[in-house]
């Protein structure tokens, strides 16, 4: 009887091992660095939350929403192939989120919370300046001045290969060249939709007569079809780097003798201190304040006067060692942690597919792509012949072609490159600012 006992528990036993495996393997699944159990729970614990409008409509909604959706697409686009070397998690987090806003898949709780997050509170310009305040203090002083010195020439050359390439193409698929250069060359290169879109729109209908939203959705769709293309780039030339080591210094913009000089500068290997890190928070706002504070008087647009200060600080040692410390650390944090899940408040708010779907048609796509490939293409050339890191300085140059500080963020996360966020700000909003003012000029002068 024995033997027969032990024959009928077996297949119990076996059944009980299988569940413990099948249990085992589930709970070591990862969302990010979430377990997937617990991403689940706290996943539905948000979800349910704004379905019965008990979501904070305030930074910890936003934060909850952002956060939940950010780490899922994040990890999911450097997961999937082909796509994780194109920039597939910066791709996921600005569209996914457009896409359900564009069909009204997102409830109004959770609208009202990230509208908080990120229009009241302001959350993209406090991540911009934890990155442009830590990457810049935490940085080589003299890979510092070099980069900015040698970064204007392919800016430039970049800048005007890119409408050549755009008039051209454009002109072979029949559109007037005027078009071309003010409704899709403009507006990719303008700086953004805040710093470059809207000041555009508001120059041409005081000049034209005609109301400003209508030059805004004319702008729009160029804008972010430019600032697709850009984070693709972004990807390909990440994988470049991946594949010829040579070509790139990982988020250095010039070749020094002695190495890589951001690795030789001091901060990277101190352990973290947190009290320290609270400091670096109280030194980035109050650059950014600084620069807000400046532009009053100067005139000079708040966020590069902000990276002119960060510079002349870090130049002059006017900082000491231990708050440079503290603001690089939580720069690496913020770049770390707070990267996708801000590009999802900005694909919710800042991507409108529906200006985009009206007037895109595969021709229009073909133009928005050579004026971004142009310039990225030029900044590698010239930063080769520069003796710079030509991956590093295609990425910083194509982000000229970005959505401003929004499509900052989105390029260089795409290549990995957030340390280049202080030269891709002189890009954008330098740049940018450029461009408004000369095409406002043109415009006024060919009316």
């Amino acid at each position: 009887m024995e033997p027969a006992k032990k024959l009928q528990t077996l297949p119990y036993v076996e059944q009980t091992e299988e569940k413990k495996g099948f249990l085992s393997q589930f709970n070591q699944l990862k969302v990010g660095v979430l377990p997937l159990p617990l991403y689940l729970v706290l996943a539905a614990i948000i979800y349910a939350a704004s379905v019965y409008n008990q979501l904070p409509p305030d930074m910890i909604g936003g934060f909850a929403v952002i956060m939940v959706m950010g780490i899922l697409l994040g990890d999911i686009g450097m997961k999937v192939p082909i796509l994780k070397d194109i920039g597939g998690p910066a791709i996921l987090a600005l569209l996914v989120p457009s896409i359900l806003v564009f069909y009204n898949l997102l409830n109004p709780a959770s609208m009202e919370a990230v509208t908080t997050l990120m229009k009241t509170s302001n959350f993209l310009y406090l991540y911009i300046s934890c990155l442009v305040a830590g990457s810049i203090l935490g940085m080589n002083r003299t890979v510092l001045l070099q980069g900015f010195t040698r970064m204007f020439i392919p800016l430039v050359l970049g800048t005007l290969a890119s409408v050549a390439a755009g008039v051209l193409v454009g002109s072979l698929f029949g559109y007037d060249m005027k078009h071309t250069f003010f409704y899709i060359i403009v507006p990719i290169i303008g700086g953004g939709i805040g710093e470059g879109i809207l000041p555009l729109s508001l120059a041409y209908s005081q000049i034209l007569g005609e109301s400003a939203e209508i030059y805004v959705s004319q702008m729009i769709p160029a804008a972010v079809i430019g600032n697709i293309v850009a984070i693709i780039c972004a990807g390909l030339m990440k994988n470049l780097g991946e594949r010829k080591p040579e070509l790139t210094g990982n988020g250095v913009l010039v070749k020094t003798k002695g190495g890589d000089g951001i690795k030789e500068e001091t901060n990277i290997n101190k352990p973290v201190d947190f009290s320290l890190m609270g400091a670096g928070l109280l030194i980035a706002c109050s650059f950014f304040i600084f620069g807000g504070l400046a532009h009053k008087f100067l005139g000079i647009p708040g966020p590069v006067l902000m990276i002119v200060a960060a510079t002349l600080v870090k130049c002059l040692q006017l900082m000491p060692a231990k708050m440079e410390q503290g603001a690089y650390h939580l720069y690496k944090f913020v770049s770390t942690s707070l990267t996708w899940p801000l590009m999802v408040g900005l694909g919710i708010l800042y991507i409108p597919l529906e200006d985009v779907v009206k007037i895109v048609t595969p021709a229009y796509v073909v133009v928005c792509i050579a004026v971004v490939v142009a310039m990225v293409g030029t900044g590698y050339v010239v930063g080769k012949i520069m003796k710079m890191y030509p991956v590093d300085s295609a990425i910083v140059t194509g982000c000229h072609s970005g959505l401003g500080g929004t499509g900052d963020v989105a390029i260089l996360s795409a290549s990995n490159r957030m340390s280049l966020m202080p030269f891709a700000q002189v890009a954008t909003r330098l740049g940018g600012a450029s461009t408004v003012i000369l095409a406002t000029l043109l415009m006024k002068l060919l009316s």
